[in-house]
């Protein structure tokens, strides 16, 4: 893994390198970079693959004490990150909680953005997004000491499997999930930044429709990617942010739940290919 310092900490990050078009790939919460492997495997032929671990429960470098991990400071730390690899005219790409971070940047501008792919992540007034997101913001108000306690149940995999874990969310994924799990369970510093993130996003749950009223404003070519079995991600929300964005298109992924870059890499992957290939008609 690379690294590379911003304001708010060390990040570490995959980059594929070479001449195709850049894939910037983001995560969601208690997951790392790793979740995009078996689509990176698949696009790193034709395609130039970046995918940072953001801070977001799962990293193994402790942000400093300081930085802003709020939804809006992460959505921040995604534009410094691409800024500071002078990444241009990038798909960016989103999954769960990347997702939202892609619709905060697709509402804040995002100049070096080219084109977006939102892939089952929170929407509207989902979030926190199911059983799983409510527990998490529940458990946010432990103190990290207690969290961690908390947190060691998912050491188990008959715990990861339970839909207030990561049974909803994947259905092939648990080996993932179960490496996740190990920097948080491990170091106190990775609990303290989790809570952070955690208390700070109870604190705000309705920034998503906030930037839903300016994604009708965002004029470049987006592609909306839903499993039709998601159990955490309404499918209707896929729908409707196609419907909303005005370049917008949707796909629909069978036999997925919400981690579709575990659950069906290959279909991902061929999907995004299709989109950054397209002609860029209006």
């Amino acid at each position: 893994m690379r690294t590379v310092e911003l304001s708010a900490g060390t990040i570490e990050y995959e980059d594929t390198g070479g001449d195709g078009p850049t894939v910037v790939l983001l995560h969601g919460l208690l997951m790392d970079a790793s979740l995009w492997d078996g689509p990176i495997a698949e696009l790193s032929a034709d395609h130039r693959c970046v995918a940072p671990t953001l801070p977001l429960g799962a990293h193994r470098r402790a942000m400093r004490t300081d930085a802003d991990l709020s939804p809006h400071g992460l959505a921040r730390l995604v534009t410094e990150f691409l800024d500071r690899l002078d990444l241009r005219d990038v798909t960016l790409v989103g999954n769960d909680t990347g997702g939202a971070l892609v619709q905060l940047l697709m509402a804040g501008g995002a100049e070096r953005i080219g084109r977006v792919v939102l892939a089952s992540c929170d929407a509207f007034d989902n979030f926190p997004p199911g059983l799983t997101g409510r527990t998490l913001l529940l458990t946010g108000r432990l103190s990290p000491r207690l969290f961690g306690l908390f947190m060691q149940q998912m050491r188990l995999r008959p715990i990861r499997r339970l839909p207030i874990a990561f049974g909803w969310l994947t259905k092939r994924g648990d080996a993932a999930t179960a490496r996740w799990m190990k920097p948080l369970l491990a170091r106190p510093e990775i609990r303290r930044d989790t809570v952070r993130v955690l208390r700070v996003a109870a604190a705000d749950t309705g920034f998503l429709l906030a930037a839903a009223d300016r994604l009708p404003d965002f004029d470049r070519p987006a592609l909306v990617v839903w499993a039709s079995e998601d159990r955490v991600m309404p499918p209707e929300h896929g729908r409707r942010l196609a419907e909303l964005l005005p370049r917008g298109r949707l796909v629909e992924v069978e036999d997925s739940y919400t981690l579709i870059p575990l659950d069906q890499p290959a279909r991902l992957a061929q999907t995004i290919r299709e989109f950054t290939h397209a002609p860029l008609t209006r």
